[in-house]
């Protein structure tokens, strides 16, 4: 945690494999909740799915192709702190064996790596939005308040998008971005 509290998300370095493994992670969230001096605590409903029509076009599949979806709620102690949301296409998915509620060992970044579809690429869209009511009654928040979206989308060497997570971050994140200059 900083001095006023608020989560750090490195995204110059989490999702390097030695940081989203530390200590025995199952992620890069866990390792940065830890990391900060936080209890990180994760709720995981997996199940098959379409995604939205803006993460099928993401992944490059029909609006009516299913997926499967980890809708995660996550935790620092027993403060809701995260919502978020990953489309994983079905083969990638069956191919990583990411249908358990439990990754393993750095989260299902590491999973599909083992599978061959490792993600050496990365692209973050940060937008802000006003928050919807499941969100106000999630985070405590009123309906309406600003808050950030981040669509994460993980590519392969082919250029392949294998993956698109929506976070919703609740109040009180600090995003920092870290862009090499040579």
């Amino acid at each position: 945690m900083t001095s006023n509290n608020a989560i750090v998300r490195d995204a110059s370095e989490r999702y390097y494999k030695a940081r989203r493994e530390a200590g025995e992670s199952r992620g890069a969230f866990e390792t940065e909740i830890r990391r900060l001096g936080g209890s990180p605590r994760v709720e995981t409903e997996v199940r098959r799915g379409v995604a939205p029509s803006n993460v099928a076009g993401l992944l490059d599949i029909a609006t009516t192709e299913e997926t499967v979806i980890r809708a995660r709620h996550m935790y620092n102690g027993d403060k809701l702190v995260q919502l978020a949301d990953s489309f994983i296409p079905l083969d990638v998915a069956e191919a990583a064996s990411i249908d358990n509620p439990d990754p393993g060992l750095g989260g299902i970044i590491s999973r599909m790596a083992e599978a061959g579809f490792e993600q050496t690429e990365v692209i973050e869209e940060v937008t802000q939005y006003a928050a919807t009511a499941v969100e106000a009654e999630a985070f405590g928040v009123e309906v309406g308040t600003s808050l950030l979206q981040i669509v994460h989308v993980g590519y392969t060497a082919d250029h392949r998008a294998v993956e698109v997570t929506v976070h919703r971050p609740g109040p009180g994140w600090v995003l920092r971005f870290g862009v090499p200059l040579s």
